[in-house]
């Protein structure tokens, strides 16, 4: 499950999915996000914690079936996207296990917003990254985060 507002979270989940053989669904709502405006009201948005209502999506079975879901969000003045946070609100509680991919633009990783997500996920989350696409680490930040999801559903 993932949003992205420019690319770089898309970019991110495309990848880890691929490497686990995963679903991607893509999280969206109504709101315009584009251009510098949508990128100030994405900030805003983010400071209030508000949400919009959340489009339809389709997974190949129910949430409460997966063994783990992994959540993609871009982080927005230092917390999840709202979309994001639409999607926890509504389905956190129906996750069995959950790991999260955070993506940035900044140096600062933003692992704040780990504890954030699990606010509306009581399953909390099993592995988290935060990622910085195109940067020198991402390579090895993301095949860090996939052996920690492989080792979870191993031992599952």
């Amino acid at each position: 499950m993932y949003y992205s507002r420019t690319g770089n979270t898309k970019k991110a989940a495309e990848e880890i999915a691929a490497d686990l053989g995963a679903e991607l669904v893509e999280l969206r709502d109504e709101v315009d996000r584009s251009g510098w405006k949508g990128w100030l009201r994405c900030g805003l948005d983010a400071m209030r914690r508000t949400t919009a209502p959340l489009l339809p999506f389709e997974t190949a079975r129910p949430l409460g079936e997966y063994r783990l879901v992994i959540v993609a969000t871009p982080v927005w003045a230092g917390r999840c996207s709202s979309v994001t946070r639409a999607f926890l609100k509504k389905h956190g509680g129906k996750l069995k296990n959950a790991a999260y991919v955070v993506t940035r633009g900044s140096e600062e990783k933003s692992e704040e917003v780990y504890e954030q997500m699990d606010l509306y996920a009581p399953c909390g989350h099993a592995a988290a990254v935060s990622l910085r696409v195109d940067s020198v680490g991402y390579a090895f930040w993301r095949e860090e985060f996939l052996r920690q999801v492989r080792d979870f559903l191993d031992q599952q």
